[in-house]
């Protein structure tokens, strides 16, 4: 005999579309890689499918595994990874996450790639660890011409070859970073490694790395101290005669989130590396691989904010609660319109990031803009995307606190991308940096958020505050978040006046710039059109 009948639960979200965003549809032909609009959409169906979802959830649970020896007890540092993560892989790869904008002479090449990243991200954030430092490496490795014509082409290759083998005899290559140590963390410059040069022309490194992700890569830029001063090396894991350089993998790291990415502690025994740049511009090398990772920081943490976003509203359709479904109940819809105006604005703000790669090489303006709007943007999404997710959870009650509602694991992946490259106070205070050693970024950051002026009061105010905050340099480095949380959201709130939904730009005014707004998410004023906006995550 049946004891109840199982009622007012939650239909399956699977399938869903990530791509179905108008933030990010208006922001790829605004930016002016309309061409990849169909691309872009098969990701965004392909990720949020049951198949996809589920090699995400699989590589999730079953983690990758070191085995340092074999059953000889010969030292061969192999990580086994899930066979969905290859999965996951090859279908990065085989779109091009992981490199096509160096290969791609359209207009645009970024923010298709940025938009692809994006949806495809909604399978898995752990894979795209290893595909955005690939895409990264390109170019800073162009810093040793003869290294990136012999590489370049495969790490741009759309083919998946994984395995160990010499790299250039393989069809298609992944790259890894490994910068930080123990002593010194985000502090890079108390990097102990050292390098020494070998008649060769390579150099011989010893010492040890505290934070090595993807450590089953074909390569890796690190940071080491030579003769010269703190240099960037490439470090083949084969060497070209098919030795194995002597990389050792110590272990791999018990994270928070990002299961299915191995991150690891390694040690340099006499590894053999070659020079990217100059002796002694080891930063100024590999910042340019660190700029585009932090662009990929903040394309995760908007794709989180819109899966989450996606989850809460389609929870709030189905389910009844006090004789009403939830998306109805007042008090709910206020909550759900205001996670989806973080969403919107964390995506318009990205795309016009991904805008600023494309035409910075030949607009001074542009790459000037991009210095500055990247590193606060970076700073305020990536802290904003853990509560967003805390509060999508909570919009499906005891049910998202399920491992099986998949929410646990999205709150679990939100706070990396807040640490990665710079946690908030390196964030904070690069973009100071930026702006004192280059003036020019600030003149671009203005220029760019004045376009705006006229069309909302409260922006408008907001715009004078930044420049108020900027001409008191007294405690500047103790005030450092404040201004560069409210350049931000003035940045986020003049892409959203211009480009935005007007109903999603009125609310992010008057809250986020104004002073009607309270602390939590769901303390939207009244007077806001719910409808429309939370009609946008659909």
């Amino acid at each position: 005999m049946h004891t109840h009948e199982v009622f007012n639960q939650v239909p399956p979200i699977e399938p869903f579309d990530l791509s179905r965003n108008p933030a990010l549809l208006e922001g790829l032909y605004r930016e002016g890689a309309s061409w990849a609009e169909p691309e872009v959409r098969e990701l965004g169906v392909l990720a949020g499918s049951e198949r996809a979802q589920e090699w995400g959830r699989l590589a999730n649970e079953y983690p990758p595994v070191l085995h340092t020896h074999d059953r000889y007890g010969h030292r061969i540092d192999e990580v086994e990874f899930h066979p969905h993560w290859h999965e996951l892989m090859t279908v990065a790869v085989e779109h091009g996450l992981h490199g096509s904008p160096w290969r791609d002479d359209r207009p645009g090449a970024h923010v298709a790639r940025a938009a692809k990243f994006y949806t495809w991200g909604a399978a898995d954030a752990g894979h795209m660890c290893p595909i955005s430092m690939t895409y990264a490496v390109i170019p800073a490795l162009r810093h040793n011409p003869e290294l990136a014509a012999t590489y370049e082409p495969l790490l741009a290759s759309h083919t998946y070859d994984y395995g160990l083998r010499e790299p250039s005899t393989k069809a298609g290559l992944i790259a890894g970073m490994s910068m930080t140590e123990k002593q010194g963390g985000s502090d890079v410059r108390a990097n102990t490694t050292t390098a020494t040069p070998q008649p060769d022309g390579s150099y011989r490194i010893i010492g040890h790395k505290w934070f090595t992700s993807a450590p089953m890569s074909d390569m890796f830029l690190t940071l080491a101290q030579a003769p010269g001063g703190l240099s960037c090396f490439l470090l083949p894991r084969v060497l070209p005669d098919g030795s194995r350089n002597p990389i050792r993998i110590q272990r791999l790291k018990d994270k928070l989130g990002n299961k299915s990415n191995a991150s690891s502690e390694i040690e340099y025994e006499n590894a053999t590396g070659w020079l990217v740049g100059a002796e002694g511009a080891g930063v100024k090398t590999i910042i340019e691989m660190v700029n585009m990772t932090r662009l990929d920081c903040v394309i995760g943490s908007a794709t989180g904010m819109r899966v989450g976003a996606i989850h809460a509203v389609h929870h709030a359709r189905h389910r009844k609660a006090f004789g009403a479904a939830l998306i109805d109940q007042p008090a709910m819809r206020n909550v759900l319109a205001d996670l989806v105006i973080e969403s919107d604005a964390a995506t318009t703000v990205m795309m016009r990031l991904a805008g600023a790669t494309d035409r910075a090489a030949s607009d001074p303006a542009e790459a000037a803009l991009r210095r500055i709007a990247l590193a606060v943007t970076k700073y305020w999404v990536c802290k904003r995307a853990p509560a967003h997710a805390a509060e999508a959870l909570e919009c499906l009650g005891g049910n998202g606190y399920t491992e099986e509602s998949g929410m646990p694991r999205l709150y679990r992946e939100a706070p990396l991308m807040s640490i990665w490259e710079g946690s908030g106070n390196v964030a904070a205070l690069d973009a100071l940096r930026a702006m004192g050693r280059q003036p020019e970024t600030v003149e671009a950051y203005f220029n760019e958020v004045s376009l705006a002026r006229g069309e909302n009061p409260r922006l408008d105010d907001a715009i004078d505050r930044i420049g108020k905050e900027l001409t008191d340099l007294a405690d500047i480095e103790y005030r450092a978040r404040r201004i560069v949380e409210l350049m931000a959201l003035v940045l986020q709130g003049a892409q959203l006046v211009r480009h935005g939904h007007h109903a999603v730009a009125d609310a992010f005014c008057a809250t986020r710039l104004g002073d009607n707004w309270g602390i939590a998410f769901g303390t939207l004023p009244t007077g806001v059109n719910t409808e429309a906006i939370i009609e946008r995550c659909v």
